[in-house]
């Protein structure tokens, strides 16, 4: 796709996602425009693909990305698609190949999807660290900062509380095609099923959590449909903010509890007014800096290996080419002002 940089007007038309860079968040450009990477081992180049440019869950990521890319004195800069489609995802990555960069960060949204176009990046001698998705095929390293396991018994046992272990509720996910997303639903409905068992799963889930508005849609049609909704858990960082507005229109504010992971200075008021019950998060910030920190690494051959000290993450212990720690963040009323005035 190089040769296609020299007509900037057609690629702009054909590729629409937005690239945010050291030039500043919100600026339309592409790879191409940047010029050609100059990877070197001591300043090694990384790209960042995230789901979707323009939230502040990402927003908060990419400044992650600058910090520490000025700490480190490498190039690493993040590209946000304008919608969460896998199909972007491959465009930019494709891009980032032609450009020749050392290593390709990504949070997929559809694992399968990219496996081909990750396997040519590694082919090209590029490094490729992906975050949430567990298990990634054609990734050198995936890092999360919640284990699967921990994040949905996290929530089964905060939906559980919020809900007096009874009553129907729904899950959304950020598409029905992103790992994580469906692990930790899994995990939480597990939870649920062994702990909760008068708690009735509504539907099976939605793939909307990416989108407020389709969460909000989606929300709305489930509480005409379904008298008996008392909580929904949403696993995607616009899931809540679109079901509390939903709950909010509906006048069922406290009738239905709404938890999940969200940006707290997107959520805040929603939580201060009681929409939004709260939940559990990591920092989106220190994930940007970990894929620089990582990325650093892996561009330099450091081996990572059980026992590695790696900053934002601590000391790793791999399954695999897996790096899972556990570093939640809760969200609720006392802290969800502190954590909205880092950023986030």
């Amino acid at each position: 796709m190089a040769s296609n940089f020299a007509s900037i007007p057609a690629a702009v038309e054909r590729r629409k996602f937005l690239i945010t860079s050291v030039l500043g968040a919100g600026t339309l450009l592409f790879p191409g425009v940047l010029g050609a990477a100059r990877a070197s081992a001591a300043k090694p180049v990384i790209g960042v693909v995230v789901k979707i440019g323009g939230i502040p869950w990402f927003n908060a990521m990419e400044a992650g990305i600058k910090k520490k890319s000025a700490e480190l004195g490498v190039d690493a800069f993040m590209v946000g698609p304008t919608s969460a489609d896998p199909a972007l995802q491959v465009r930019a990555i494709e891009d980032l190949i032609a450009k020749g960069v050392d290593v390709i960060g990504v949070v997929p949204n559809d694992a399968q999807v990219l496996e081909p176009v990750l396997e040519r990046a590694r082919k090209a001698g590029i490094k490729v660290i992906t975050h949430e998705s567990p298990k990634q095929q054609q990734a050198d390293w995936d890092f999360e900062l919640a284990s699967v396991q921990g994040f949905g018994d996290a929530y089964g046992k905060r939906l559980a509380e919020a809900l007096g272990n009874k009553g129907g509720y729904a899950v959304f996910v950020g598409s029905l095609t992103v790992p994580l997303h469906n692990a930790w639903a899994d995990a939480a409905i597990a939870y649920l099923k062994k702990n909760a068992p008068d708690m009735k799963l509504i539907g099976d889930r939605y793939g909307v959590a990416e989108d407020v508005n389709a969460s909000r849609s989606t929300a709305l049609d489930l509480i005409s449909a379904h008298p008996d909704l008392k909580g929904i858990l949403a696993f995607g960082s616009q899931g809540p903010i679109g079901a509390a507005r939903a709950v909010t229109e509906k006048g069922k504010t406290g009738e239905i509890k709404v938890l999940g992971p969200f940006s707290p200075g997107q959520g805040k008021r929603l939580v201060h007014d009681g929409v939004l019950t709260g939940g559990f998060m990591w920092n989106p910030e220190l994930a940007g800096e970990v894929f620089v920190t990582l990325g650093t690494m892996v561009a330099k051959g450091q081996e990572i290996k059980d026992g590695t000290n790696i900053e934002g993450l601590g000391v790793v212990h791999p399954a695999g080419h897996n790096l899972i720690v556990d570093q939640l963040v809760e969200l609720n009323k006392d802290t969800i002002d502190g954590l909205a005035n880092m950023g986030l």
